[in-house]
Formats: C-alpha cells, structure tokens, sequence
C-alpha cells in the first residue's frame, strides 16, 4: 500500500517512454472490439490457446508442472488430476475460468483475495486462504547454496490490515481518476508482492490480480494472448525490474518507473501479438492453418514439431502437420532431420 499512500503516485514525473506506451496501449484497446468482431473461429482458437498457455506458464514461473497433454486435459476439465502439481494446476484453471466468466461482477477486495487463493489449492491438503502466519523473504539461492535475501514482505502481524489498506486506497484512487488506472493497476500488484501476503503462491495470485484489474477497466487481451506467458518468456526482466522498484519500499521511496515500463510493456506486446495473429486472418476457413504459417514466421529460422505445438495448444498435431506439408510444398521450409524429432528448417 505504500505506494498509494501520501499522494506519492501522483508526484511521480511520468516518463516520455511511458506516456508514448500508454497512447499506443490506448490506440489498440480502441481496435479491440474490431478485433473481436472478426473470425469467431480463430478467436475462439487463441482464447483455447492462451488459457492452456496461462495456466502452464503462470505455474511454471513458480516451479509447478506437467506434460502439455495433461495440462490441456486439465485445462478442458477431461480428467482428475493425478498429484499435487496437477491439482493446483487444475485449481488455478478455476480461479481463470471465474475471473473470464464473472470478471464484472467481482468487487476487489482482501476476502476476494482470501477467496481466490483458496480456490488455488482446494483440491489440495495445502492450508489456503488466509494470511501468512508467519514472515518470509524474497531470496535467490546459488548453484552452491548459498543464498541472498533480495526484499524483506511485511511482517506476518502488519499483513491483514495491509492487504485492507491497499484494497481501499486502490479503490479510492480508481474513482478519483485522477491517474491513468494501468499505472494504478500496476501499482497495486507491485504494492501485493511487497507484501506478500501469503506463505506460498504470491505470484501466481499477483498474475491472476492482473487479469482481473485489467479485464475491469477494459483491457480484454489477455483473453486472447496469455500474459503469464509474455511474462515467463521474460522472465529474468520481470525479476530485475521487481527488484529494482521494491527497493525503499517500506519507507515509501520506491522508484515505479521500472516496474511501470515493464508491466505497460508486456500489455503492449499482448495487443501487437493479438492484432498480428488477428491480422493474418482474412476469412474464417484456414484460421488455424493460418495460425501456423504465422508461427512458423516467428519461429528461430530451425525449429521443431513441439516448438509450433507449445506456441499453439489449442491446435491439434495433424491440423500442424498439414500446415508444415503445405508449406514444404510452397518450399517455404524444408525438413532437414526426419523422424519423430524432425527438425525444420525456413527457406
């Protein structure tokens, strides 16, 4: 809550690189809707895709995995979750599957954040929803073991009237709209992980948080494009940046800049990613095929099979597979090692 406090996001100079970030994120949430309009085929395609890769990425940050094919059976609620990692998995689909569902009807507050986090981990024996009860550190372990402590949270006793304080200085703000509310909503998530509120999944809340802010003041992309995989694929920047800007935070001198770039970065790759995928598409018939050639553009020149699978899993292997052979036909690419772990090669 520290950065809501004594008026000190609004004595922050705003830089030129944010403000230009902030006007494009503008201009592409206005062609939102017109996006949206186009193709219900490949819209629903990248909607399957980006939560498969959110509920993958978003778990695999924390250490949390499984096999693809059973994070998709996850994912479309076609099995039982067979241990632990596949259980918080299934209930981290949960909690996304109520932010995309009820989004507008979700008031956010510490019990929704109570709430949230027992949802994560009801299909587990893990205790969940509520508060830490005891204080934990942010630190990074070396190859050799030794460790250093990177920030010091709030103490376990300061965090319930924390996490209250940061909930109605947020709102407040919001309604005051006298700052522009991405550079609240990632103030606020910047203010969560300086608490950290919780024992274990602090950052898998913060993610779904994210969501949740920005699907509420209309910032709808990543229905479409996962965040939690822009961010994992940036993972070693989203990690220095958290750094950078939790410094001083507990005497309330922290610097947002940093996070600020950062988070209106990732948003602003989102809506270039979904307007670029979007825009391949001229006709529904092809969609998914048309996903492909665009994924293989964007691939390293060599690839494999499993790199296209892993950037769309709503898209099955044949439907791949007849992509690949109608571009080899093209002789747009070729294939320099057959077998089941082909690899390819763009011409």
């Amino acid at each position: 809550m520290k950065s809501f406090q004594n008026n000190y996001i609004e004595s922050i100079p705003i830089t030129h690189n944010i403000l230009q970030t902030i006007r494009l994120i503008g201009e592409y949430k206005g062609k939102q809707d017109l996006f949206k309009e186009q193709s219900p085929q490949l819209l629903n395609t990248l909607r399957q895709t980006a939560i498969i890769q959110s509920i993958e990425s978003s778990n695999r940050i924390e250490g949390i995995s499984a096999p693809l094919e059973r994070i998709k059976a996850i994912a479309a609620e076609k099995t039982i979750p067979a241990n632990r990692s596949e259980q918080e998995i299934a209930g981290y689909r949960n909690v996304l599957n109520t932010i995309h569902s009820s989004y507008e009807h979700i008031t956010v507050s510490s019990n929704v954040v109570l709430q949230f986090h027992r949802d994560i981990y009801a299909l587990t024996a893990i205790p969940s929803g509520k508060w830490k009860t005891t204080d934990n550190e942010i630190a990074e372990v070396y190859p050799d073991g030794s460790k250093v402590v990177r920030f010091k949270p709030l103490s376990a006793f300061e965090t319930p009237s924390a996490m209250d304080k940061l909930h109605t200085l947020f709102e407040t703000e919001i309604n005051k709209s006298n700052v522009e509310p991405l550079l609240l909503i990632a103030a606020y998530i910047l203010d969560f992980l300086c608490i950290h509120p919780f024992k274990d999944g602090n950052g898998r809340m913060s993610r779904l948080l994210t969501l949740l802010l920005l699907y509420k003041s209309g910032y709808e992309v990543g229905r479409f494009i996962s965040l939690e995989k822009l961010i994992e694929d940036n993972k070693d920047s989203y990690y220095d940046v958290l750094n950078k800007s939790s410094q001083n935070w507990h005497e309330g001198k922290h610097n947002l800049i940093p996070w600020w770039e950062y988070f209106l970065g990732i948003l602003l790759k989102a809506f270039k990613d979904f307007e670029r995928r979007v825009g391949v598409i001229t006709t529904t018939k092809g969609a998914k095929r048309e996903m492909v050639f665009d994924v293989v553009n964007h691939l390293p020149k060599q690839f494999q099979f499993g790199d296209i699978e892993k950037a769309c899993p709503g898209i099955s292997r044949p439907t791949i597979n007849r992509a690949l052979t109608e571009l080899r036909d093209l002789g747009k690419i070729k294939c320099i090692k057959s077998g089941r772990d082909a690899v390819w090669e763009r011409i």
